[in-house]
């Protein structure tokens, strides 16, 4: 009776140790690329950088983040995409290239980590959701009055940000969108100065104009 306690304590043991080690036993689709905070502080610098204007008092932000570069993309982002538009004059370093098609093989979910000036909603499929934070906050002007007319900000949507292997750029897409159907899409490319992160050049990856005639598609320009 003893030898057999013995034994069935020993496999505990061993099955608890293993369950222990890195990545055993782990779900094949458990997700370990959170959004992190540092990625949150470039998506702000964007926004505040990019399309905040004194006026705009809400931002709406697509939930789920983008996987393609422009609206009629066909399949998933490649090395070759990039070398076809040739964005910033191929000048951007290859394991950055490469991080940023791995870092948007799928979709990830942004969470109320921003921190930009104006209140935000996020939507999902085009409607909006239940806010996280303060929806309205009056901007101060310079003679420190508060504007009374709100202003919404045209949806915006992010990619995941990727970063080079030496951690000193990073690279990420946002889009705007229009309830015309008109909008753009940014390619920002970012270099880390010291301990800060400018944002060092811009590429526009694709413009829709909308149509006069409101039974005519948006015209889609690269």
């Amino acid at each position: 009776m003893m030898n057999r306690f013995t034994v069935v304590i020993a496999a505990v043991l061993f099955v608890n140790g293993f369950l222990c080690l890195p990545g055993a036993m782990a779900a094949p689709d458990q997700k370990t690329d959170a959004i992190s905070a540092e990625d949150y502080a470039l998506y702000d610098q964007v926004v505040t950088s990019k399309f905040l204007t004194s006026s705009t008092q809400l931002v709406v932000i697509e939930r789920m983040t983008r996987l393609r570069l422009s609206p009629d993309q066909e399949g998933s982002t490649t090395v070759g995409v990039f070398q076809e538009q040739g964005y910033f004059n191929d000048e951007l370093p290859t394991d950055m290239i490469r991080e940023f098609i791995s870092a948007n093989r799928r979709v990830s979910r942004l969470e109320g980590r921003f921190h930009f000036a104006v209140g935000y909603r996020f939507a999902t499929e085009g409607r909006l959701e239940e806010p996280e934070v303060s929806l309205a906050r009056p901007i101060m002007v310079a003679d420190s009055m508060p504007i009374q007319a709100p202003s919404i900000l045209d949806r915006l949507a992010f990619s995941r940000v990727a970063r080079s292997l030496r951690n000193d750029h990073a690279l990420l897409y946002v889009e705007a969108l229009r309830p015309d159907g008109s909008g753009a899409g940014f390619l920002v490319w970012c270099r880390r100065q010291g301990r800060n992160w400018t944002l060092f050049d811009t590429e526009v990856a694709w413009t829709i104009q909308a149509r006069l005639d409101p039974e005519e598609g948006p015209l889609l320009a690269p």
